[in-house]
């Protein structure tokens, strides 16, 4: 009799784990592997998109003060003067004028393209991305078509 015991709990074991594969198919839902394909699409309009930067430098900015010019500025000094210059090859006048020097903050704005807002058009209708870089005349797509399963909570 235990030999009968035995090999009925062997059996009933046996339908069990025969059985799970198919209650557990029950609660879930095969999907089907995406039918995907690659066409192009006509570009309809680029847009850059523009980061603003604000960079600021100090910069050294120097005022020479002209002397004013005084009576005794006469033709004939002026000729003198330049006749001194060119004799003590001194082509300026660095010892007359003072030059005042100073730091200042200068500030610059640069704008640089960190994408592309691009409209394209495929099958007759419009669409809109926003991509790295500037497609140019027509778009490589990805076309996905995937059927809508209902889930069992759905029905």
């Amino acid at each position: 009799m235990p030999r009968t015991l035995l090999s009925s709990r062997l059996l009933l074991i046996a339908v069990l784990v025969a059985a799970l594969p198919a209650a557990r198919a029950q609660d879930s839902v095969v999907v089907q592997a995406e039918n995907v394909r690659y066409d192009y699409a006509q570009v309809l309009r680029v847009t850059p998109v523009y980061q603003t930067l604000t960079a600021t430098r100090m910069e050294e900015e120097c005022d020479q003060s002209p002397r004013p010019p005084s009576e005794s500025d006469s033709r004939l000094s002026r000729m003198v003067g330049a006749v001194k210059d060119a004799l003590t090859r001194n082509s300026g006048r660095e010892e007359d004028e003072p030059v005042e020097c100073r730091s200042v903050a200068v500030e610059r704005e640069f704008h640089r393209p960190i994408a592309y807002d691009v409209d394209y058009l495929y099958k007759g209708a419009k669409y809109r991305s926003r991509l790295r870089d500037d497609p140019g005349n027509r778009l490589r797509i990805r076309v996905s078509i995937t059927p809508v399963v209902p889930v069992a909570n759905d029905r």
